[in-house]
C-alpha cells in the first residue's frame, strides 16, 4: 500500500432531479446509475468506486430525501437518511439559488442530526452567472457550517477534479477496498435492469407516472450472445397500452434502445425480449417490492 493514501465512503444526497446520478457517472467516467428528467429515479443506494493515484472513494448514491408518500417512497427516504451516519463525508447537491424551500429545509434538519462532515455542492453553475453564484453560497453557507463549498456541472464536468481531491481531503487514511478495475458492487442484472427502465421513462416521456419497475426473467450467455428476457410491470391496465404501443411500436423502441447501451456496457451482443405486465399497487406491497430488489441490506 503507498504511504499516505485514502479509502473510505461518500454518500450523494439533495432533493430529487437536483443530478446526483448525473454528477456520480460524470466522476466514475462511465454510466452506472440511471439518470432522467423524472425525479426519484434512483431508487436503491448505488455503490460505485473511483480509484485514483492517492485514494479510493466509494460512492453511496441514495434516492432523493424527500416526503414520503407509499411504502416505496418510505423505503426510500429511510435508505437515504440511514446512509448519513454510515459514511465519512456527506455531499449534498443544490442548485444555485437563493431561495430554500421547504424540501431543502428537511435536509438541514437531517444534517443537523449528524456528525459526518457535510460538502456543500452547488451544481448547474452552467445555468448561471457567476456574480448569481456567490450570493447563493452565502444563502446556504447561514443556515449550516459546511466543512466546504465546491460549486460544479454534473452537466459537463466543470470543477470535478476539485471536488474529488476536496472528498479525499475528509477520507480516512487506509488500503483500497476495492481493486483498480471495479466501477460498481452492482450485479449485472440489477444494471440492466435499471438501464432498461431508464429507457422507458425516456421513450414514455409524461405519458406514464413513476410506477414501473423492471424484472430480469432470464439472463444467460449462448454462443457469444447473451438472453436477456425482462418484464416491465406498471400499475394500471391503461398503462400497459402505452408502453406496448401501437402494433407494439412503444416497446420496441425501449428495447432497441436498452439493448444498445446493454450492449456497450457488457461488451457482447445483446438478445433482449421485453414483455409488459400489470401489478395493481406494486410500490405499496412489501413483497413485490423486494421482488423488484428494493431489499433493505440485512
Amino acid at each position: 500500500m503507498k504511504e499516505n493514501y485514502k479509502s473510505g465512503f461518500a454518500t450523494l444526497i439533495g432533493r430529487p432531479n437536483v443530478g446526483k446520478s448525473t454528477l456520480m457517472n460524470h466522476l466514475i467516467g462511465q454510466k452506472i446509475a440511471i439518470t432522467s428528467n423524472k425525479p426519484q429515479t434512483t431508487r436503491n443506494r448505488i455503490q460505485t468506486v473511483l480509484t485514483t493515484e492517492e485514494g479510493q472513494i466509494i460512492f453511496v448514491d441514495t434516492p432523493g430525501i424527500h416526503k414520503a408518500k407509499n411504502k416505496l417512497g418510505e423505503y426510500m427516504v429511510h435508505i437515504a437518511e440511514r446512509s448519513l451516519n454510515e459514511v465519512d463525508v456527506v455531499l449534498w447537491l443544490v442548485e444555485p439559488s437563493t431561495f430554500i424551500g421547504a424540501g431543502e429545509r428537511h435536509i438541514i434538519d437531517q444534517l443537523k442530526k449528524v456528525q459526518t462532515p457535510v460538502i456543500l455542492v452547488i451544481n448547474k453553475i452552467d445555468m448561471v452567472k457567476k456574480e448569481e453564484l456567490l450570493p447563493a453560497i452565502d444563502t446556504y453557507r447561514k443556515e449550516y457550517d459546511f466543512a466546504d463549498i465546491v460549486p460544479v456541472s454534473a452537466r459537463n464536468g466543470d470543477n470535478a477534479d476539485e471536488l474529488v481531491k476536496v472528498i479525499l481531503k475528509y477520507l480516512p487514511y487506509g488500503p483500497q477496498f476495492y481493486d483498480e478495475d471495479t466501477v460498481t458492487d452492482q450485479p449485472e442484472r440489477q444494471i440492466v435492469a435499471e438501464l432498461i427502465r431508464e429507457k422507458a421513462l425516456h421513450c414514455l416521456n409524461e405519458e406514464i407516472p413513476h410506477g414501473i419497475a423492471v424484472a430480469i426473467d432470464r439472463m444467460k450467455m449462448e454462443r457469444k450472445v447473451m438472453h436477456i428476457d425482462a418484464t416491465i410491470i406498471c400499475e394500471r391496465d391503461s398503462h400497459k397500452g402505452i408502453i406496448i404501443g401501437k402494433q407494439g411500436s412503444m416497446l420496441k423502441k425501449i428495447g432497441s434502445t436498452a439493448r444498445y447501451e446493454i450492449e456497450r456496457m457488457l461488451d457482447c451482443r445483446v438478445n433482449l425480449k421485453l414483455w409488459v405486465k400489470v401489478q395493481k399497487n406494486w410500490r405499496d406491497s412489501d413483497y413485490m417490492m423486494k421482488n423488484f430488489g428494493y431489499r433493505e441490506d440485512e
